[in-house]
């Protein structure tokens, strides 16, 4: 993903992010689809201004922890079938703007595994407070 920091209400951000975290989920509209569960990767930017995030003790509780995006996303996906990326992506989205230091949050998610004929397909979603 390309980062959005040259955005002008992103630029005294910095940029968290978790590259192709793969989970299996219950996804999908057509009936072979909600027989089984499907890999899926997850990818999320989040921007955190500056003032929020620059520790000056060099302690965790200074910066938005990583962990916090991954337990997300799981509490998400334990939650059971979702018929749309675009649903996952959405719901994906709004936990991580709920995130009180988060300023700024993109996410997509990728079917890599629908087409024989393609890297993957999928949904991106950017929201910003």
């Amino acid at each position: 993903m390309q980062s959005l920091l040259s955005h002008p209400r992103l630029m005294d951000c910095r940029r968290l992010f978790l590259r192709d975290y793969e989970v299996w989920i219950n996804i999908g509209v057509h009936d072979f689809e909600k027989r089984g569960e499907q890999r899926v990767l997850i990818n999320v930017d989040l921007y955190v201004p500056l003032a929020l995030s620059t520790p000056k003790a060099d302690e965790l509780d200074e910066v938005v922890d990583y962990d916090f995006i991954r337990r997300s996303i799981a509490l998400r996906v334990q939650q059971g079938h979702v018929h749309l990326q675009e649903t996952l992506c959405d719901d994906v989205l709004r936990l991580m703007l709920a995130h009180p230091r988060v300023k700024a949050a993109r996410v997509s998610t990728e079917k890599p595994d629908v087409y024989p004929d393609c890297e993957a397909v999928g949904v991106e979603v950017f929201g910003m407070k």
